[in-house]
């Protein structure tokens, strides 16, 4: 039996409403409504039931923790695959050597330790749906594999000789912007626009603060539930706090500080404290566009988002007061600063700050542990353009 199969709903339903909600008041959709009440999310969610009745690829886009598996999620709940298998392939997760096999399964002895035949990811995932999350993270060899797959809706085991046929809907989502991973030649063209038939765009929580209130209290209530505890109620003024952060993890990190605060009730205050010290709350970030947020995984002062490009570029003119005085720590956050100005390029980000590529991956290191940003001298993009839904 593959290790492949039809995964639960994770703890978390991270931009859904209620666990166990059927639908919310004011919408008939079987599924759990997601939160908000900002237009970019009414339009979303509208596009999540469109694109529900239709069998095609969809490309999910948003920063980390924005819940872009939810999306995924929402997408297989309101469409003709609902009760079919939901499969789940973290394609950073995947080893390299063992890619193949994991996708498009294996026959018994096609290689060292194949004691028995695996089905792949592909087909635990047959009339139903594969989300291939982290999809820019998958290796440049085995994109042509997952084209042919797409367009011909078959697959070869490893060892196999003759393809299975595949009944699948795949959804892909990713942090990075393909179009210019496909310049950089790190993710192929023609997969790109297979992938890119419709594309969903989640914003981050900080251009839609207007929704924070309603996730404080449903992951409030969430947590309460699971530890048998009181509800935690901030007061007005704590709330506020919530409110006017930047939250460069996104909801996930918006959920994992309201866990802590369940679990550590006694010591909210420097719980909150350490949290909303981490980066610094940005007026002028709610003006910010996901796409021109998304591109360095590592958290990055919302400070350098609320920035502009001209303002980034204008090196002239009066000299700014440094944030803090100890040169480690400038260090990193020039490094964190350069990644942001450069969309995440490493290639880029060494030229801004004048350092060589080797010396730019030791920086990258130690200013952002375990950053995925894209790597690479920068090339000319070719526009690769998509259809775009929210």
């Amino acid at each position: 039996m593959s290790h492949f199969s039809q995964i639960a709903p994770p703890l978390l339903p991270v931009p859904l409403g209620d666990a166990g909600d059927v639908a919310s008041p004011g919408s008939s959709q079987p599924w759990s409504r997601v939160i908000g009440e900002a237009e970019v999310m009414r339009l979303l969610e509208q596009a999540i039931v469109r694109v529900g009745a239709f069998d095609c690829p969809v490309l999910v886009t948003g920063e980390t923790g924005c819940g872009k598996e939810e999306v995924a999620r929402a997408i297989h709940a309101s469409g003709s695959r609902a009760g079919r298998p939901f499969v789940a392939v973290n394609c950073g997760a995947i080893v390299s050597s063992l890619a193949e096999s994991q996708l498009f399964g294996h026959s018994r002895g096609s290689f060292t330790g194949a004691d028995a035949s695996t089905a792949g990811a592909f087909r635990a995932a047959d009339r139903g749906i594969l989300f291939l999350d982290e999809i820019g993270e998958m290796p440049l060899d085995l994109q042509p594999k997952l084209l042919r797959a797409l367009q011909q809706r078959e697959v070869t085991p490893v060892g196999a000789t003759r393809p299975i046929p595949v009944d699948v809907q795949v959804i892909a989502a990713t942090n990075r912007d393909l179009a210019v991973e496909v310049a950089a030649g790190r993710f192929r063209e023609d997969l790109f626009y297979r992938l890119n038939v419709i594309h969903l765009t989640i914003p981050p929580l900080r251009a839609r603060r207007d929704d924070i209130p309603r996730f404080v209290e449903h992951f409030s209530r969430h947590f309460a539930a699971i530890y048998a505890l009181p509800v935690w109620q901030p007061d007005a003024a704590t709330l506020a706090r919530f409110v006017d952060f930047a939250w460069p993890g996104n909801v996930r990190q918006l959920a994992q500080t309201i866990q802590r605060v369940a679990i550590f009730a006694d010591q909210v205050e420097a719980i909150l404290d350490e949290t909303f010290a981490a980066a610094p709350p940005s007026p002028a970030a709610s003006a910010v566009p996901a796409e021109a947020s998304s591109a360095a995984s590592c958290d990055i002062p919302s400070a350098v988002h609320a920035r502009s490009a001209s303002e980034r570029s204008a090196g002239a003119g009066a000299e700014s007061l440094l944030p803090m005085l100890q040169l480690d720590e400038l260090r990193r956050l020039a490094v964190r600063q350069a990644l942001a100005a450069a969309e995440g390029h490493r290639g880029r980000a060494a030229l801004l700050l004048g350092v060589s590529p080797n010396t730019m991956t030791k920086l990258v290191a130690e200013a952002c542990p375990g950053e995925q940003a894209a790597r690479g001298r920068p090339r000319k993009a070719r526009g690769a353009k998509g259809a775009r839904l929210g």
